[in-house]
């Protein structure tokens, strides 16, 4: 552990960072709460706008580092259902901003086998915004490494307000039986079906809560703060957060026992 204390570190160089982390520690499933980017212009006495402008730095090197890492999935918070609230002109940015992510970017995750994957209410975006989601969800979908899922009108209680509709229905339609409805059919039901649980919790920007951000999937997830800025946020900072989590251990609410430093028996 004194090794990733070091890794860790700043100035240790990035090759050093991914050569001495293990595949066995990593995590299979990072989501990001990216958060400061209003932070980030007003410091500058730039526009908002240009925050959002400059995160789309950090989502290229997250995305990048992710698929080197080999990860299976990666998950980003860009758009809540509560960010409807914000001006209208912001709002119109961040979904530009998103389009114009998708055309530059769409090559490189072909390029680097990523499967793009958007979850939340999409049927509520724009019409063209949805063109472009579909698209490339398209073009990635015979991809087999990363999954990377950007959250989009996306909230942990509107996915469980789905979740009791679907459930609702089935019912209704006679396709489900109420004491059907178990952990493992909600599971399957979630916008995030298909990929592990988030083994790994990054929110930057200093702020210390989980903003009703996959609220069932984070059951078990690892939490890492870091008072980053988002358009801030390194290759650097994110090897920083997965050597954080692989010095942890993780019991699922087991114990471990004299002599079982992995806890392995406990977690089963």
């Amino acid at each position: 552990m004194k090794d990733l204390d070091r890794l860790a570190a700043p100035g240790t160089p990035e090759r050093e960072l991914l050569d001495r982390l293990a595949p066995e520690s990593l995590p299979r499933h990072v989501a990001i709460i990216m958060d400061g980017n209003g932070r980030w212009a007003r410091q500058r006495g730039l526009p908002r706008v240009e925050g959002h402008r400059a995160g789309i730095r950090a989502v290229r090197e997250s995305v990048e580092a992710a698929a080197r890492l080999e990860l299976k999935a990666l998950t980003l918070y860009a758009f809540s259902t509560e960010n409807w609230k914000r001006p209208r002109w912001e709002v119109r940015t961040l979904m530009a901003l998103l389009k114009e992510y998708l055309a530059k970017e769409l090559r490189t995750m072909v390029e680097n086998n990523v499967r793009f994957r958007p979850v939340g209410r999409l049927g509520e975006l724009e019409p063209e915004i949805q063109e472009s989601l579909a698209h490339a969800v398209e073009v990635t979908s015979a991809n087999t490494g990363l999954v990377f899922q950007i959250a989009l009108n996306y909230s942990g209680r509107a996915e469980f307000v789905d979740l009791v509709r679907a459930a609702t229905a089935a019912a209704r339609g006679g396709t489900v039986a109420p004491e059907d409805v178990d952990e493992e059919w909600i599971a399957a039901h979630l916008a995030t079906a298909g990929v592990p649980d988030p083994d790994l919790l990054i929110r930057t920007s200093g702020e210390l809560r989980v903003s009703n951000f996959l609220l069932w999937q984070i059951a078990y997830a690892e939490l890492h703060f870091t008072p980053v800025l988002w358009p801030d946020f390194t290759t650097r900072d994110l090897l920083a957060a997965v050597a954080d989590y692989a010095r942890r251990e993780r019991r699922y609410g087991g114990v471990v026992e004299p002599g079982h430093e992995t806890g392995e028996e406990a977690d089963q």
